[in-house]
């Protein structure tokens, strides 16, 4: 009886925190403070803010022209992605559904998903920084100051949520 419980413990466990490790390592949901759009504490309104950076027009094209490089990279690398994150689940659903718990197991496929979401991460940030770097000095630092006003705002809104 004991295994059972804790057998049924395991199933209902596994899939809820692998699915928190993901959310955690990806950064958030669309609409808990990670990624999104308007009024999101993401960086998917980083259009807007270099739109208040007084870009000259060859560094809007370039910008322009990178977005859209990464926007084609990203349709033809989802299929592969999403390939890959089906495949992960339905091996999960085979570990947990086994007559027998195999530790071993489900540590490699979490490595192998965490593994995954790292190198998305890191293509992420490439293209960030890669983006960055068309700006000169002084936009730099503007940029970083409006972030960090944007960041304020959003952690004040958070706050009054709490309340």
């Amino acid at each position: 009886m004991a295994t059972l419980k804790k057998t049924l413990a395991l199933v209902i466990a596994l899939p809820l925190a692998l699915g928190s490790a993901s959310a955690l390592a990806y950064g958030g949901g669309k609409h808990h403070g990670g990624h999104g759009g308007k009024g999101a504490c993401g960086m998917h309104d980083g259009k807007q803010m270099f739109r208040q950076l007084d870009l000259s027009d060859e560094q809007k094209s370039q910008l322009q022209e990178m977005r859209k490089a990464n926007r084609e990279a990203m349709k033809s690398e989802w299929a592969k992605h999403h390939g890959e994150m089906r495949a992960n689940h339905q091996q999960m659903q085979k570990l947990v559904l086994a007559d027998n718990f195999d530790e071993a197991a489900v540590r490699s496929l979490a490595e192998k998903m965490t593994e995954q979401q790292v190198e998305r991460r890191v293509e992420m940030l490439k293209h960030r920084h890669d983006m960055l770097n068309v700006l000169t000095a002084d936009q730099k630092a503007k940029y970083q100051q409006l972030q960090a006003e944007r960041m304020e705002k959003c952690e004040a809104r958070i706050a009054d949520k709490e309340k």
